[in-house]
C-alpha cells in the first residue's frame, strides 16, 4: 500500500527510494516489530484474564513441562502476535502481486485452524483439539487454493512448473504436469507447517529456527528478482518475487517482537496459532521461488524433528508387530525432548538447536555459488 507513495515522487524525490526493495523489506521488518511490541503485551494480559492457557502439563513430558516454573498457566495463542504483525505491516510495504497475494494467503488459511485449535483446547479444554482430518483438510484447501490461483494467474502460470534444485545450473524440468507439482507443493506446504508445529515445544525454539530461515528465504527471494544477481548465479529468474522479501522482512520482524515474550521463561505460547501458518508460509514461499529443495536445508532443524517423530512411531509401531513389544530409538520424540530425557536445561537445548538452524542456513546460502 505504502509503496505506491513512490508514483509521486515527482512531487517529493525522496518517495522514489520506496522503489526499493531493500528499503521496504528494512521498513516492512521495524513496522512488524513495532506492531509486534505495541500490541504483545495488551494481548498477553487479555489471554492472562481469559485464562487462555492449557490447564495442564503434557502427560508425556512429565517434569520437563515444569523444570523452571509451572508451564501450564502460561497463555498460548500468541501465534496471534506474529499473524497480526506479519500480515499488516506485509500489506503496508509489499507491492500486491500474485506472489504475495498468495503467500498472505496461504498465511491466513492456515492461521484459522490453528486458532481453533487453540481455542477448542484452551477455552473447551479439549486435550485432543480438532480432529486430524480437519486439520489435514484446511492444509489441504489452502494448498489447493493457492496452486489454482498460480495456475491461473499469467504471471506465475508457467513459471510455477518449473522445478530447480541446488547444484544445478538449469531448470532440471521446465515443465511439470499438475498432478506432480501438486503432490510437491501440498507436501512442502503441509510438511513445514506439521514439522514446524512439532518443533514448538521448548521457549524460544520454534520462533528462533524461523528467522535464519525466513531470513535465508528473504535472500533467495531477492535473487530471484533480480535479472543480473539471477544469471550470475544461475538460478531461476522469477519477476515479480522481491514483494516475497518485503514479507520476509515483515516475518523476522514479527517474529523477533514475539521472540522478546516467548524467551525462557515464556510469558506466551504461540501455539497452533502460529506454527501451522508458520511453516505453510515458508513452504509455498520456497516453491513459488524455485527453492524447495534449499528450504529443506535451511530449515535443517525442523526436517530434523520431524523425522524424528516419523523414525519413532515407525520403529514404534514396526518392532511391536515384529517382536510384540514396541522399542524406542529417542527416549522421546520430537527430538529435543530427547536431550531434555538426557539432563540437557532447556535453555541449553534452545541455544544449540539456534547454532544448528544459523548452520543450516549458512549451508543453504552456500548452494547460491555451488552449481
Amino acid at each position: 500500500m505504502l509503496s505506491y507513495l513512490a508514483d509521486f515522487e515527482a512531487y517529493f524525490g525522496p518517495l522514489r527510494l520506496l522503489k526499493y526493495h531493500t528499503l521496504r523489506t528494512a521498513l516492512a521488518a521495524l513496522t512488524a516489530l513495532a506492531i509486534g511490541f505495541a500490541i504483545g503485551p495488551y494481548l498477553i494480559r487479555k489471554f492472562r484474564e481469559l485464562k487462555f492457557g492449557h490447564g495442564y502439563i503434557d502427560d508425556r513430558t512429565g517434569a520437563l513441562g515444569a523444570t523452571y516454573f509451572d508451564k501450564k498457566h502460561t497463555p498460548t495463542m500468541g501465534g496471534l502476535i506474529i499473524f497480526l504483525s506479519v500480515f499488516v505491516s506485509s500489506v503496508l510495504w509489499a507491492r500486491p502481486n500474485v506472489w504475495a497475494f498468495v503467500a498472505l494467503f496461504v498465511y491466513a488459511a492456515l492461521t484459522v485452524p490453528g486458532f481453533r485449535d487453540d481455542y477448542l483446547k484452551v477455552v473447551h479444554k479439549n486435550r485432543n483439539g480438532i480432529a486430524s482430518w480437519e486439520k489435514i483438510g484446511w492444509q489441504t484447501l489452502a494448498t489447493l487454493g493457492a496452486l489454482g490461483v498460480l495456475l491461473w494467474h499469467p504471471d506465475s502460470g508457467q513459471k510455477i512448473r518449473e522445478l530447480w534444485v541446488p547444484f544445478v545450473k538449469h531448470a532440471v524440468m521446465a515443465q511439470m504436469p499438475w498432478w506432480l507439482l501438486l503432490a510437491l507443493i501440498y507436501l512442502w506446504v503441509v510438511g513445514f507447517s506439521n514439522a514446524i508445529n512439532l518443533t514448538d515445544g521448548l521457549d524460544g525454539l520454534a520462533v528462533g529456527c524461523t528467522i535464519t530461515v525466513a531470513l535465508v528465504m528473504g535472500v533467495m527471494a531477492y535473487v530471484a528478482d533480480h535479472v543480473s544477481l539471477a544469471e550470475y548465479l544461475l538460478t531461476s529468474h522469477v519477476p515479480g518475487a522481491g514483494e516475497l522479501t518485503v514479507i520476509c522482512g515483515a516475518l523476522i520482524g514479527g517474529c523477533m517482537a514475539f521472540l522478546w515474550y516467548n524467551s525462557h521463561p515464556a510469558e506466551v505460547f504461540m501455539g497452533d496459532t502460529g506454527s501451522l501458518a508458520l511453516g505453510g508460509l515458508l513452504g509455498v514461499i520456497a516453491f513459488m521461488i524455485h527453492q524447495p529443495l534449499t528450504l529443506v536445508i535451511a530449515g535443517g532443524v525442523f526436517v530434523m524433528e520431524l523425522l524424528s517423530v516419523v523414525l519413532q512411531v515407525g520403529w514404534f509401531k514396526f518392532t511391536k508387530h515384529r517382536f510384540g513389544e514396541g522399542r524406542r530409538i529417542f527416549l522421546m520424540a520430537p527430538i529435543h525432548h530427547h536431550f531434555q530425557k538426557r539432563g540437557w536445561p532447556e535453555t541449553k537445548v534452545v541455544l544449540r538447536f539456534w547454532v544448528l538452524s544459523l548452520g543450516f542456513a549458512l549451508a543453504s546460502l552456500a548452494t547460491l555459488k555451488l552449481r
